[in-house]
């Protein structure tokens, strides 16, 4: 047996962690990207509070980052020059400061290396994450995903100085999200988890990560569906994406998330929704083609069926739920197999059903 793990992050977890931003800044200038929402307000007055005042502050993210919106973001910050970036909020803030990292505030070289792989002189800005959901994965990965509708599709910036410099995991963070963004970040968690298992990539220490997160997650969002005021359910679904940001990023997604991006831009399924509606599926392809991936899956879901999960959860079992058509739906799986996270998956096209 051979194989390597590697993740850089600093990584704090627990109620209260929050309180060591201003640590982590140490007296650098900084720029605060994040949400405008009034449940964020606090937060962020407590990160100013101890941080001190930002150089500038980005509140204009809108879910799924477009390289429209983050090209009106750069040319808002025209002469912004700040020595860290802290990111406070979900996988759409994260991503779109790790966009500003890259280029150093400026979007023409973060835009030519995403699109046409330009050299960028400098290495990219520090940045320190604080995810107020639980599911991105983004706190503790070197990549962001950056939409682009005009061209209708998803593209993966991808650098090794892209890992936060450190991550402030504080489930009280996640204590107010509403249900519908509890399932979709949590949902995205659980993909997460089980699409590092069916993966080429997978290995021993990723795999220990995974199957405990599918537990954590699939015993936490019970919980919260009936109880949103449960913190001891926040706490363990903040566990669990943690250890599914520490599996995956490692491993990057497989064939569920393929499937998603067309489902997002074409159809508008929120994220989280669209690549875990189909995991049964993509789990009953993957099943019987690697003994170690079928102990994992197994030791993740621990008896419980997937698909009866997901539907007391309220995820639709068909893409027909979703408008897609029989043939359309068709193009999207045979394209997600030829993906290069379809590439990422251990079974083939003709294990996936209604495929073979």
């Amino acid at each position: 047996m051979s194989f390597a793990y590697h993740n850089p992050v600093r990584l704090r977890f627990g109620e209260g962690v929050l309180d060591e931003i201003g640590a982590l800044v140490a007296g650098r200038s900084y720029l605060l990207v994040t949400h405008p929402d009034a449940p964020m307000r606090p937060w962020r007055d407590r990160v100013t509070s101890l941080a001190g005042e930002p150089l500038a502050v980005v509140d204009t993210i809108e879910p799924n980052p477009s390289l429209a919106l983050l090209r009106r973001v750069c040319d808002g910050l025209d002469g912004v020059d700040p020595e860290v970036i802290v990111a406070l909020g979900g996988g759409s803030v994260i991503d779109s400061a790790k966009f500003l990292a890259a280029g150093h505030c400026r979007f023409a070289p973060a835009h030519d290396h995403l699109l046409h792989g330009a050299p960028i002189a400098a290495p990219a800005l520090p940045l320190i994450a604080i995810p107020t959901t639980a599911g991105t994965g983004s706190d503790l990965t070197k990549w962001a995903t950056i939409w682009d509708p005009e061209g209708n599709r998803k593209l993966s910036l991808n650098r090794d100085d892209l890992y936060p410099e450190a991550v402030l995991v504080d489930p009280l963070l996640a204590a107010t999200l509403p249900w519908a963004m509890t399932l979709a970040s949590g949902l995205d968690a659980l993909s997460h988890a089980l699409e590092s298992l069916w993966n080429v990539n997978a290995n021993p220490v990723s795999r220990t990560h995974a199957v405990q997160a599918a537990h954590d997650i699939l015993a936490a969002l019970p919980r919260l569906q009936r109880d949103l005021s449960d913190r001891e359910a926040r706490s363990l679904m903040s566990l669990g994406a943690t250890r599914a940001g520490l599996a995956f990023s490692n491993t990057q997604t497989a064939l569920a998330h393929n499937i998603s991006y067309p489902l997002t831009l074409e159809y508008g399924v929120t994220h989280g929704i669209a690549c875990s509606f189909c995991l049964p599926q993509v789990m009953q392809a993957a099943l019987g083609v690697d003994a170690d991936c079928d102990a994992a899956l197994a030791a993740s879901l621990g008896g419980t069926n997937l698909r009866d999960a997901l539907s007391r959860l309220g995820v639709p079992a068909d893409a027909a739920a979703f408008g897609v058509g029989p043939d359309d739906w068709r193009r999207i799986v045979t394209d997600a197999f030829a993906g290069q996270r379809g590439r990422n998956f251990i079974g083939s096209i003709g294990r996936f059903p209604g495929m073979g």
